[in-house]
């Protein structure tokens, strides 16, 4: 499948003709401010948590695209007041289908507040079962043997975890993720953007490595393969 990466946990893969989007937080990131906001194709955006940096591009780009935007069902609501009608409520635990394929909502342990501090919901990831290719988004999370449990309903080509540590998984942890959902190819995200998220990309690409796993550290705006 053809990713591409967008800075900190924003990221495109164009699965069964359609492009995904997840977790736009691009204009206001200087490591990103080479990209055409209002040049990003998105049939689907899909939304982890409330937190600002996961969220604050989400819509000007559902109205630039009209694409479908999935989230809990906080997000939902403030989707709705937001103006982008064409939103879609999803809980961890819950399941829908649609014309690339399905999507299953699962637990992130992590928190979740909206930019004024109001509750935005139960932090989650993402499983995405399509035509071309099986893969997981964590979302914003620490290391939880709930993990290991996707495994019984999917079987995946590829995740995607943070590993900037601080907030969320580092690389360690970010490691044995990847042994608990039995992948061998991970893309690493949420890492540089803030000081407290910086990161030595060797040193994480020796130690998945070493581990018997290909981390993908793309450029911001570039897209790869997985």
């Amino acid at each position: 499948m053809k990713v591409t990466y967008y800075g900190h946990s924003c990221f495109s893969v164009y699965a069964n003709g359609k492009n995904l989007l997840f977790d736009p937080f691009i204009t206001p990131n200087e490591l990103a401010k080479h990209i055409d906001v209002d040049a990003i194709k998105a049939d689907y955006i899909f939304i982890s948590h409330a937190h600002y940096d996961h969220i604050l591009d989400v819509e000007r780009i559902a109205k630039n695209t009209g694409a479908k935007v999935l989230g809990n069902f906080e997000i939902y609501n403030w989707l709705l007041k937001n103006g982008i009608e064409n939103s879609h409520p999803i809980n961890p635990g819950g399941k829908f289908d649609f014309d690339f394929g399905t999507v299953k909502c699962v637990t992130a342990q992590h928190s979740s507040s909206f930019m004024d501090g109001s509750y935005g919901g139960i932090a989650s990831g993402f499983v995405l079962t399509t035509a071309d290719g099986n893969f997981y988004y964590s979302g914003d999370t620490a290391l939880t043997l709930d993990m290991q449990l996707i495994t019984k309903f999917t079987k995946l080509d590829f995740a995607v975890f943070p590993i900037g540590d601080g907030l969320t998984m580092g690389i360690e942890e970010a490691i044995e993720a990847s042994k608990l959902v039995e992948v061998s190819k991970i893309l690493g995200v949420h890492y540089d953007t803030f000081g407290f998220i910086k990161m030595d990309h060797q040193k994480a690409l020796d130690s998945f490595k070493g581990a018997g796993l290909h981390l993908f550290l793309p450029e911001i705006g570039e897209t790869i393969e997985i």
